[in-house]
């Protein structure tokens, strides 16, 4: 056997490099070709939601409006991605992705051109519906090629953190650029600017055919078995888990931008959410670099029992500071949280099923998302100013007890070593 590595087998390194390194990963041959592309893609899961929310409040004067008008766009996304997942793994990315960046294109603008004519509440569903279901789910689909990359490489467990850390970094730059137009520029260039990056984005990703994970027998087989990964216990505990992990991120967007507006000062709405953000983003870094010997299915009770701890002070800031390292510390318990539960799919989902399970979770962060701005609108309106921050500690406390009450299913079979075409965020299987 040996060592060099032929343009149809996946890249591999050496078995004394144990801990590969993130630049190690980055100068995997071609790899740079579907990053940058899939990097401006994927800014819609982190921009969307909060533009929406700026531009229907500042069209309404409602908070409410806006978390209903952002909900929609978050459940259509939600109920969505998994089929959206399974298609790709059935007909290619390609072909999946391709008319869906069309479609998000133009029912974003709908959308915008809607809210500027103060169209009613109705309307703004009509054309939310489809912006939602048609985010191109860009995250799976790099983690699928890093997959075929990758396959059976200690760089896989590198490119899992990477991946994480890559989202997050999405939802540091995301909100920021989002508020950063709304409130400069004009309440519709969020929108705009979001749906600009999605078609520019998305089809010169879809141009890189030479790394997207072809069609195989193995999908066929798939497609003829239909196994589905909502049938493993695991997997749907790890959706509510996610549920709340998405109730935090929408809680944070509309408590941010209801406590800004109150104390004067609008624009720091991004810095807030920014801080947040980087706190995730940082200890995804630290995970990745990190040779974990600890059990993933503990590993995720702990961390997500400090997330609900965190979230759970978030209300009671009053001041600028207290909540910027409030959100820093809730931000730095999520990342672990996420590449975990990504991590455990590994061992629980059968090869056929991956893909979907990991779309199925990414859909599940936007459900929770939609369903936090929907309650913490609500809450903003009625209540106090602030009062939005009571989502994310009732979303994470609630998907705790379930995790706690559950949390044997997350215990993987002993299974030998494998990793299937088509699979993000994920490590060669071990029994901890």
């Amino acid at each position: 056997m040996g060592s060099t590595v032929t343009t149809t087998e996946p890249e591999k390194t050496s078995p004394a490099s144990s801990r590969p390194g993130y630049g190690q990963l980055l100068r995997t041959r071609g790899a740079w070709t579907f990053l940058l592309p899939g990097f401006a893609a994927r800014q819609p899961f982190a921009m969307l939601t909060i533009s929406i929310v700026l531009l229907v409040q500042h069209t309404t004067g409602s908070y409410g409006a806006a978390g209903a008008a952002a909900a929609a766009t978050g459940v259509s996304m939600a109920l969505f991605a998994p089929y959206s997942g399974r298609l790709a793994d059935r007909y290619g990315q390609r072909a999946v992705l391709i008319p869906g960046v069309l479609v998000h294109t133009f029912s974003g603008l709908t959308l915008t051109a809607l809210a500027l004519a103060h169209a009613p509440l109705w309307a703004l569903f009509l054309a939310a519906v489809p912006t939602g279901a048609s985010v191109p789910q860009v995250g799976p689909m790099v983690r699928a090629r890093w997959g075929v990359k990758l396959q059976g490489s200690p760089l896989m467990a590198t490119a899992a953190a990477f991946e994480s850390v890559t989202d997050e970094l999405t939802f540091v730059l995301g909100p920021l650029l989002a508020t950063a137009l709304c409130t400069t520029v004009t309440p519709s260039a969020g929108l705009v600017t979001e749906a600009t990056l999605t078609l520019v984005g998305g089809l010169l990703f879809a141009a890189q055919k030479s790394t997207q994970p072809s069609v195989t027998a193995e999908s066929e087989h798939a497609r003829v078995q239909h196994v589905s990964a909502l049938r493993v216990p695991g997997v749907r505990v790890l959706i509510v888990t996610f549920l709340g992990i998405g109730s935090v991120f929408g809680g944070m967007q509309v408590g941010l931008a209801a406590f800004t507006e109150s104390i004067g000062e609008p624009g720091l709405n991004g810095v807030l959410y920014g801080t947040f953000a980087a706190g995730n983003m940082l200890s995804g870094i630290a995970c990745g670099a990190i040779a974990w010997k600890v059990a993933p299915h503990k590993r995720l009770v702990v961390g997500y029992a400090a997330l609900a701890l965190a979230a759970s002070a978030l209300w009671t800031a009053h001041s600028v500071l207290l909540l910027a390292a409030l959100g820093l510390l809730v931000g730095m318990c999520i990342a672990p949280a996420l590449i975990t539960g990504y991590t455990l799919v590994e061992g629980l989902v059968p090869a056929g099923a991956r893909t979907e399970a990991f779309t199925w979770l990414t859909g599940a962060v936007a459900l929770g998302q939609a369903a936090a701005v929907t309650v913490a609108g609500q809450l903003e309106d009625r209540l106090w100013d602030g009062a939005g921050f009571l989502v994310p500690m009732a979303g994470t406390v609630l998907a705790l007890a379930v995790l706690v009450t559950l949390r044997s299913v997350l215990v993987a079979r002993p299974v030998n070593r494998t990793v299937a075409r088509g699979v993000g965020h994920r490590v060669p299987v071990t029994v901890d």
